[in-house]
Formats: structure tokens, sequence, C-alpha cells
């Protein structure tokens, strides 16, 4: 879980020296968040299912959607997959250690990060296929696809795995910061190229046969006197909407690029320590203080803003039918209309901080929560 951005980049400091803080120890804002408004619904919406995964304990546990199930993973080491549909269990495992990072998948094989930097793989079925060692401390989901596990290590060291073997295909060293968020930021992978968000603001592309950078674009924008004060991380996952890949940083800029070339289609200033949604309309994004933002994916123009949802620490946005939805720090998802961004329908997962990184899986949006629950809604 995310705490209020300004207290996760002294955490951050902090961590360098004593390794004790987290972004994610689930912590409220320090500065009031807005009160609940009441509002006409007008929008129904219900909670389709309901699983217990486990406690995130201080990391950003995630679920990943594919082939009609939903994979998600505990800090105890459970590791589930589940019908992305009704909820039924196909199988629940433990790990065999205590995990940090997860999940990914891409139907075929399921990677989650363990302690001390150990990746792990499974195949569909729940059967464990292999172990390796990263660098350093894993605290993102790892991507799967195109036959490869991809994970970043918190040196900022990308790794490459055979999804099959477990067989190290290549690795790339980037330069770190001196100071960065405690973060999940997150990869991408599609053919031929996988797109990262990276510290220090950077969004790269790389190959996928060997690791070479296609191209690197700054979306951060390091700024003032001292390292807090030039913090500038790229934030989430990219996203990619037809032949762009968009992205967002913490101090930086929000924008879409051209996926091959890494030429900016559009920029423009923001902050964010989630990532964006899009319905390949607009590009949506929830601020450090909560406003949430619709840019239109063609030139970035704001359509509408929210801000009702001041200091209640946003996951990054989903799309579902009319709706742009995020959830909070209270355990609230919030549905806001795609028209004009008015609140339309909240629903209450529990009441622990909501994760950053829903899913949307069929004509469900699926959310983890810090306290473990794993929660499909659908509208009607």
């Amino acid at each position: 879980m995310r705490v209020k951005t300004m207290r996760a980049v002294a955490c951050a400091g902090a961590l360098l020296i004593l390794g004790g803080c987290s972004l994610f120890s689930g912590k409220k804002p320090s500065n009031p968040p807005a009160p609940l408004v009441e509002f006409a619904q007008s929008l129904k919406v219900q909670p389709v299912w309901k699983q217990s995964i486990g406690s995130a304990s201080i990391f950003a546990f995630s679920p990943a959607a594919a082939d009609g199930s939903v994979y998600a993973a505990a800090a105890d080491g459970t590791l589930a997959r589940i019908d992305a549909a009704n909820g039924t269990v196909a199988w629940r495992i433990n790990a065999g250690m205590h995990l940090t990072g997860g999940a990914g998948s891409d139907g075929s094989t399921v990677a989650v990060a363990g302690e001390k930097g150990i990746v792990l793989a499974f195949d569909a079925q729940g059967k464990k296929r292999w172990q390796a060692q990263a660098s350093s401390e894993i605290l993102s989901a790892p991507a799967v696809g195109q036959g490869l596990v991809i994970v970043r290590s918190q040196d900022n060291r990308i790794a490459a795995y055979d999804a099959e073997t477990g067989e190290r295909r290549w690795t790339v060293l980037r330069t770190l910061p001196p100071l960065t968020l405690r973060s999940a930021p997150g990869i991408l992978i599609v053919p031929q190229a996988s797109f990262l968000s990276l510290p220090g603001g950077r969004l790269s592309a790389l190959n996928l046969t060997n690791g070479g950078p296609w191209w690197e674009m700054a979306i951060g924008d390091p700024r003032g006197t001292t390292e807090l004060e030039r913090v500038a991380d790229a934030s989430g996952t990219p996203l990619i909407v037809g032949r762009e890949v968009c992205a967002v940083a913490y101090q930086g800029r929000v924008g879409c690029f051209d996926a091959g070339s890494g030429v900016a289609h559009w920029v423009k200033p923001f902050s964010s320590d989630v990532g964006v949604g899009s319905d390949g309309r607009n590009v949506y994004a929830a601020d450090e203080r909560g406003a949430v933002s619709a840019f239109t994916l063609e030139s970035g123009a704001v359509v509408w803003q929210n801000k009702q949802l001041a200091n209640r620490v946003l996951t990054t946005p989903a799309v579902l039918e009319k709706a742009i939805v995020v959830g909070d720090f209270e355990g609230y998802i919030h549905f806001l209309s795609r028209q004009d961004g008015a609140l339309i329908a909240r629903i209450r997962a529990d009441s622990s901080p909501v994760l950053p990184n829903p899913v949307v899986a069929g004509s469900n949006v699926i959310f983890q929560t810090k306290a473990g629950t794993l929660i499909a809604i659908a509208t009607e």
C-alpha cells in the first residue's frame, strides 16, 4: 500500500540508511482525506465474488488475469488460481517461502517474487517449474510473456529468464538515482519488446531477444536543490494503446509516446505514483493529491477532472463499461462517469487499503486489498 507520497519519499530516504520504511506500510495519508460525499448513485454495481488470498503485509501485490483465470499471491507464500467469472478456486498452494511481489502470468506460466530476490515460476496447474536468484529484492510483479519472465530488482537490474527452464537469457543494469521511491513500477511485455517504468523518471523500451535498448525517454523531471526534491520516478506499468505507449511519473509528466520510436505524442506536467488507464479514446490518471483526470489520447487535452477524492490515496484507474474505477486507502472502490468524471457508484471491499493495480477480466474489475480480500465487481 502507498502512504501519502511525500511521506513515502521520506521513508525511501530512511530506507537507504535504516532499511525500515516502506511505501506499502498502509498508514493513513498525512494530509486529511476528503470525506466521502453523498451523491445519487446512477450506476448499479455488485460484487460478483470475493476470496481471501492473505495479507500483503508491507508489499504491493497485484492480481494477474489470463485465459479466464485470475492469479493472486500474498506475503505468507500463498499463490492461487481463481476462475475470473465466478470466483471458484482452481488451486491454492504455498510457494514455500515468503513473497514480496506478484503475481504475473500469461496463462501458461505463473511467476512471483520470493524473499531475498528469488524468482519462482509455476505452471498453470500450480506445479513448480523452477526458481532463480535475482541480484536483490524484487517488489514489482514479474512480467510474463513471449516465453520470458522479466523482473526488475531494487538495484535497478532487469533480468529475463526462460519461462520453461528458468535459464537466464539476459540482464541489463540501469543507473540507480541516489534516492528513489520504494515502489513497484511495472513491466509490460509485447511482441519483440518490453516497456519498463524506471527510477529517475525513465520510460525504457528493451529488445526481448537480448535486452538491448530500443529507446528511452524521460517522463520524470528531477528538479530542486536536494536529492529529496529531485525524486522523479516513473510509476505504475506502461500501457499500450494502439501504437502508443502511455506512462506517468512522480514529480514529472503524463504522456503518450510512439511505441516504436519513443517520439513523444504529447506530454503534460503531472505527478502520480500509480499508473494510467485508457479506453482507447482517453487516458485516465490519478495524481498524488487524489484528483482523477481524463486526457484525450489524441492530444492530451484535459476532458475532465474530479477532485472529490482528494488525499484518499487512489489506485491506478481501471476502465469498466461506462465507468472509471479507483480504490482508496479505506477499502472503498469508486466509480466515475467516463463522460464527465462525476461519481456514479461506490462499493467497499473491506476496511483496509486497496492495492494499486486492479485488473479487468471479462466483464469484471478485480481489486486486491492489503488485508487480503480479492473482489470482482461488475456493473449492470
